[in-house]
């Protein structure tokens, strides 16, 4: 699970004594009671080392081992991961805007979990900071037979400036050590289990503060929150809510704060199509981007005062709090851009103000449609950071970099809705993409977002 500051002293003796390898769960562990949850000996070892404040032993709900008969089925009322598939957070971390999106991939992933095999869901999740790809991690997912939801590792993927820094954070259960709950059944107060358990690697352990809480929810209240305290491997902790038909609600400390904003089909407007008001903000963006471009300032401007109008039409129907916060921000900057005819600024605000509409879109259409939107965001974004390189910016060519690895992972997330015909055209078309952004081309990245967002009209 992700984690920015990235705790069980039993039998330490015997476990380390029976450790034939870092990779393998002692002997001891390996026994018929204890398969998938066996505990890694050298980092049970480094565990009981570091003297974390942990929990009490006796605390431990997740120390039974489970059995997986629908371990796709995961319906758990505060992680329902299988009646999830669209989530979007907003909030703040290191001084700087945040934004995650998670998506229900339509895979599964199958674990070998020490000889028990698994299927389990995949789960997609991407961070941005400050617009900017952050991190991703592919999650996997699986339900025991008593409605516990237990998770089975993550490929995880950290940028800087655009580049793959590292994959920190990457683990398997069956592989790198045991599988770990994520949500018992029915947590209690007092309730105690780690969501990540190889001490050197990941680790989080939860205890349960309260329980059957409401909580302020995008659409309205929510009732039968839990909210929970994590610590960390290195001793700190932070909040965190779960909330019915939303899963993880909310996670801060004093300075950094991701906060739900958008939950779908907990917010789904069913059978409501985007109001005329909602089209104006969205298709006024694009329009920006053209006047801005042609150097069209009045017509610029115009469009601006219309998107403004709508918007305040728009939101006196009520709208998602967060939601409403970005939308604010972002027509506010556009408009200050426009007024300063900055036309580096009003082009990028111009892209998030559409991508905060679609953020509203999310209620009304399907999420694989939606992310065709925001594919297509994606390939304008190279366009204007490959303008900027042009123009001097020596960070452009991370931008683009950066822009160019969000399109692939958000195209990950529609491709199996398309046929063929179109998923051959546009692989190669972004394939060549790749190329010219790893060798810096931005003139060559320019002309194949350009040929990109024209394969992309039609669909």
């Amino acid at each position: 699970m992700r984690n920015r500051t990235q705790l069980l002293v039993v039998f330490l003796a015997s476990l380390t004594a029976a450790c034939a390898s870092d990779d393998e769960p002692s002997e001891k562990s390996s026994s018929a009671a204890l398969r998938c949850i066996a505990p890694n000996a050298a980092a049970e070892a480094k565990l009981a080392a570091a003297a974390l404040p942990l929990a009490p032993e006796s605390a431990r709900v997740d120390r039974t081992e489970p059995s997986f008969s629908n371990p796709t089925e995961v319906h758990n009322p505060l992680f329902p991961i299988s009646d999830l598939p669209s989530a979007v957070l907003l909030g703040q971390v290191d001084g700087k805007p945040f934004r995650s999106e998670t998506t229900l991939l339509s895979e599964t992933v199958t674990i070998d979990c020490y000889g028990v095999t698994v299927e389990a869901l995949e789960s997609m999740y991407v961070a941005f900071l400050d617009g900017r790809i952050e991190e991703v991690a592919l999650d996997w997912y699986a339900a025991d037979d008593n409605g516990s939801v237990w998770y089975m590792g993550e490929d995880v993927f950290n940028y800087l400036n655009g580049k793959l820094l590292n994959t920190d954070g990457t683990w398997k259960a069956g592989r790198d050590g045991p599988a770990a709950m994520i949500m018992p059944a029915d947590p209690q107060v007092g309730n105690v289990y780690r969501v990540e358990n190889i001490f050197g690697t990941v680790f989080e352990e939860v205890t349960v503060k309260s329980v059957n809480q409401t909580v302020d929810g995008p659409s309205g209240p929510v009732n039968g929150a839990m909210i929970a305290e994590e610590l960390h491997e290195d001793g700190l902790t932070e909040a965190k809510t779960f909330a019915p038909g939303y899963g993880e609600f909310f996670t801060g400390d004093q300075v950094d704060v991701e906060a739900l904003a958008l939950g779908i089909p907990a917010d789904a407007l069913s059978g409501s199509p985007p109001a005329d008001d909602l089209v104006t903000l969205t298709t006024g963006a694009g329009s920006v981007e053209d006047a801005v471009v042609a150097t069209d300032w009045n017509t610029a401007s115009a469009t601006v005062d219309a998107m403004t109008t709508a918007w305040a039409s728009y939101r006196t129907g009520g709208v998602p709090p967060l939601l409403e916060t970005q939308m604010n921000d972002a027509l506010t900057a556009l408009a200050q851009a426009v007024t300063a005819r900055n036309a580096l600024d009003a082009r990028m605000q111009a892209v998030q103000v559409a991508r905060a509409s679609l953020d509203f879109e999310l209620r009304h259409r399907p999420h694989t449609e939606i992310d065709i939107a925001r594919f297509d965001l994606w390939a304008l974004q190279v366009l204007i950071d490959a303008d900027n390189g042009v123009a001097g910016d020596t960070g452009a060519a991370g931008d683009v970099m950066g822009d160019v690895t969000s399109l692939e992972w958000v195209l990950r997330r529609f491709v199996h809705t398309l046929d063929s015909a179109t998923s051959s055209r546009l692989q190669p078309i972004l394939a060549d993409l790749r190329t010219a952004a790893d060798a810096s081309d931005l003139t060559a990245a320019r002309a194949s977002a350009a040929e990109l967002r024209t394969a992309l009209a039609g669909l």
